[in-house]
């Protein structure tokens, strides 16, 4: 078990710069940073590390703590949630307004908690401004003039943040299974997170695009750790209006490209739809291992029983809804479907297992001796239209993993059509297991004679 670090929350009124300054802290561009107030709504984590002093850092929303609307409420109620936890408060200020009513409100409310508190006067670019922290010691004693943008007297911060830490290198972590969780907005992603982290680590609320920063979680289970990412809802572009949405749908892309297996969740409710189409075709796209999550299956069955008069069993619906989807995504045939309750619980532990098969079928390596005695075994002339000149695969090895892409030498002289492929993906298959990943052929043509 890995020693728990010191946890350092960054927290602050809206747009002061803490989303900057937990990317100055943790080297790192986890947090979307734009001129619009309110980006940041979940807790995010990192880690940094300072004169040999390892310690977790986490970026929280704005405060607004009287505020009663749903949002920022429960952006406030996240941050107590960090700050229960933490060892130092680092409270960001705008240097450049002064001090304001909200800040003087928010120093009152840290110190009551008991931890170290420092105020980060932010917006202090050069030591020639450095007076502009001097009115902030009015809210605490720890006060440090910097800049997250430029990285001015960021070193004198982390001085002060760490100075009662002890020192300890960051210890080198078991590697993680990567999940991004992935679909369009309001299908319960976050929902999803929270249930297999056994916490709310991310903000539900039936407002669309309530997410806009991914929201990571590492979680451990039967002996693997895996690292779950729950990422903004990806619209369509027309429907991407503030800068910050338009962010973090291409925040969200680029969780997928650097996960291992991707939970794409579809709306039991409501089926799969066109935009469940596209977001499915990026993630084939991606190439990393893809399970279908039909979420929300406790209220498609309520509404079948509501609409049919005959009430199906649960086995038949789950059949017929499984055809649908297979006939939706096509492309998708090599990814299983799981039909499950975010809400409730109901099936979510069976997603482990899927996951951890997935992930090692990504990884898994067949020998050229086992794919050769495969050659030979295959009646490739099956795949071939009557009259078409018969194909022959010479020869074939196994050139990477994730995903595992494959070699072949055949008599050809040009490229093999797609619906061969597509029929010798389906032989590899059948011989060896490589459920939920995408497989990748690259040809190499028989060379005409001069």
């Amino acid at each position: 078990m890995v020693e728990q670090l010191p946890s350092v929350v960054i927290l602050g009124r809206p747009n002061v710069g803490k989303s900057t300054l937990f990317n100055r802290l943790t080297e790192s561009r986890r947090s979307i940073v734009t001129d619009e107030p309110g980006i940041t709504r979940d807790r995010i984590y990192g880690q940094a590390q300072w004169n040999g002093r390892a310690f977790e850092v986490v970026d929280t929303g704005g405060l607004l703590p009287d505020e009663k609307a749903g949002i920022p409420a429960e952006i406030y109620r996240q941050a107590r949630v960090a700050m229960e936890r933490a060892s130092v408060l680092v409270l960001v200020v705008d240097a450049r307004a002064g001090v304001q009513p909200l800040d003087a409100e928010l120093a009152q409310l840290l110190r009551r908690t008991g931890r170290p508190v420092i105020i980060a006067a932010n917006k202090v670019d050069t030591a020639s401004h450095s007076s502009l922290a001097a009115e902030f010691y009015a809210l605490g004693e720890r006060v440090v003039g910097m800049s997250a943008e430029h990285g001015y007297g960021v070193d004198d911060l982390l001085d002060e943040i760490t100075r009662d830490f002890p020192k300890a290198e960051a210890e080198e972590q078991p590697r993680a299974v990567r999940v991004a969780i992935i679909g369009r907005p309001n299908v319960g992603k976050s929902t999803l997170l929270n249930r297999l982290a056994g916490e709310e680590r991310s903000i539900v609320s039936s407002e669309p695009g309530t997410t806009r920063d991914a929201v990571d979680v590492r979680v451990e289970h039967g002996g693997g750790v895996y690292e779950f990412v729950d990422t903004a809802g990806i619209r369509r572009k027309a429907k991407t209006k503030l800068v910050a949405e338009k962010l973090s749908v291409i925040m969200a892309q680029r969780h997928l490209e650097r996960a291992d297996v991707a939970l794409l969740m579809l709306d039991g409710s409501e089926g799969v739809t066109s935009q469940d189409a596209s977001i499915a075709a990026q993630a084939a796209r991606s190439g990393c291992s893809i399970i279908l999550v039909l979420n929300k299956w406790d209220v498609a069955l309520k509404l079948a029983a509501e609409k049919m008069e005959k009430k199906p069993t649960p086995a038949k619906l789950r059949e017929q809804f499984e055809e649908l989807i297979r006939q939706k995504l096509k492309f998708l045939a090599f990814a299983p479907v799981v039909f499950l309750s975010a809400l409730t619980g109901q099936h979510t532990e069976k997603l482990f297992s899927l996951i951890r098969g997935a992930s090692e079928a990504r990884r898994r390596r067949v020998s050229t001796g086992e794919l050769n005695r495969w050659v030979k075994s295959t009646d490739f002339q099956r795949g071939s239209s009557p009259g078409e000149h018969p194909v022959r695969v010479l020869y074939i090895t196994q050139a990477s993993i994730e995903p595992p892409t494959f070699v072949l030498f055949t008599n050809q002289r040009k490229p093999l059509h797609f619906s061969y492929e597509r029929f010798l993906e389906n032989r590899l298959r059948e011989s060896f297991d490589f459920t939920g990943t995408p497989i990748r052929f690259l040809q190499r043509q028989r060379k005409h004679k001069v």
